[in-house]
C-alpha cells in the first residue's frame, strides 16, 4: 500500500513516565468537533476500570483557543495524556500513522486501541478487550460491538459485528465487518508495515482491513456494546459520492484480495452504490433495514 510522507506533530505535552504502558489509546481531534462531546470521551477513557494506557491525543490543525485549554487542563489532571498538534489538517488516517509511528519508538507498547473525539467508552471496554487479547495470542484486531446515540446522548440504535474470524473475513466483500472506533490491534500488525491509506479521506478503516485479512491476519469482534457511537442528524447525508465511491472500489478490492468473486458480492456491490445517492430519508430506512437484517444474520 502506498502511504504518502506525514509531518511529524509538535508535542504541546510530551510523554511522562506515567505514559509508558502496554496500551496506546489515539484520539484526533480538529476545529469542528464540540468541546462537551470531547470532554465526555476523553473522560470515559480516562475513567476506565483498565488503568495501564496512555491517551495520545493528536489536534488535528488549528483550533479554538479554548479547546487546547481544556486539552492542556485534561493532561494536568492525568499524568497519561500526551498532546501532540498538526499545523495542518493531516485527515485522520495520517493522525493514525503518526501516531502509530511514534507509538513503535517504544517498546512498551503492545496494543493500539482507536477512539473518536465524539465517542463515549464503556467503563469495562480496555479491560475486556485486553482480557481477550492475552487470552487469545493469535487474534490480532479486535472490536466491539456499540450503541448508538444522537446528539443528546439518547440510545437511536445498536451496530453488533460478526465475531469470529471466518464470517468477519467472509462479509468483507459486502461490509466492513469491524466498528472503527472500538477496535484494539497488536503492536506486530504495525511493525510488519502495515498502515492507513493517507490518501483517503474516508474508508481508511475498511481497506486496512482487506489488506489485514488478505495477508492472514486474525479477527474477532466482542458481542457486548462497549462503545457509544454518536450518530448525528446528518448522518445519513454525510455519505456523499466520494465516500459511496470508496466503499465501492473496497468491495471490489475485498472480492480481489480475498478470491471472493460472486455474482451476489458484485451484485450487493452495485446495489448499494445506486442506493447511497438516493434521498437520505430512503437512505435512512434502509440504514436501519440493514441493521435489523444483519444482527438476524448473525444470530444464525
Amino acid at each position: 500500500m502506498s502511504v504518502k510522507p506525514i509531518p511529524t506533530p509538535q508535542f504541546i505535552v510530551a510523554p511522562r513516565q506515567a505514559a509508558l504502558q502496554p496500551v496506546l489509546v489515539a484520539l484526533t481531534t480538529y476545529d469542528n468537533d464540540p468541546e462537551g462531546w470531547l470532554a465526555q470521551a476523553i473522560d470515559s477513557v480516562l475513567t476506565q476500570s483498565f488503568s495501564d494506557f496512555a491517551l495520545l491525543i493528536v489536534i488535528n490543525g488549528p483550533v479554538a483557543a479554548s479547546k487546547t485549554s481544556m486539552l492542556l487542563k485534561f493532561a494536568e489532571q492525568d499524568e497519561r495524556i500526551i498532546v501532540a498538534q498538526n499545523g495542518h489538517n493531516e485527515g485522520l488516517a495520517a493522525c493514525m500513522n503518526q501516531a502509530i509511528e511514534w507509538m513503535l519508538g517504544y517498546d512498551n507498547y503492545q496494543f493500539f486501541v482507536r477512539m473518536d473525539a465524539d465517542d463515549i467508552c464503556h467503563p469495562e471496554r480496555l479491560l475486556k478487550q485486553y482480557n481477550f487479547m492475552q487470552l487469545h495470542k493469535k487474534v490480532a484486531i479486535l472490536g466491539t460491538a456499540l450503541t448508538e446515540i444522537n446528539e443528546a446522548g439518547q440510545k437511536v440504535g445498536s451496530r453488533v459485528m460478526p465475531a469470529s474470524n471466518n464470517v468477519i473475513v467472509r462479509m468483507l466483500p459486502r461490509r466492513c465487518t469491524l466498528n472503527h472506533p472500538t477496535v484494539m490491534m497488536r503492536r506486530e500488525v504495525f511493525c510488519q508495515g502495515h498502515r492507513y491509506d493517507s490518501q483517503l479521506m474516508n474508508t481508511q478503516d475498511y481497506f486496512l482491513w482487506i489488506e489485514l485479512a488478505a495477508a492472514g491476519y486474525e479477527f474477532r469482534n466482542l458481542r457486548e456494546r462497549l462503545l457509544e457511537f454518536r450518530r448525528v442528524n446528518d448522518f445519513y447525508k454525510r455519505r456523499g459520492l466520494a465516500k459511496s465511491v470508496n466503499e465501492f472500489k473496497a468491495r471490489f478490492q475485498a472480492m480481489r484480495r480475498l478470491h471472493r468473486f460472486t455474482v451476489f458480492n458484485v451484485a450487493y456491490a452495485c446495489s448499494v452504490l445506486m442506493l447511497r445517492l438516493m434521498p437520505a430519508q430512503v437512505i435512512k430506512l434502509a440504514y436501519k433495514l440493514d441493521r435489523v437484517l444483519l444482527e438476524k444474520l448473525i444470530r444464525h
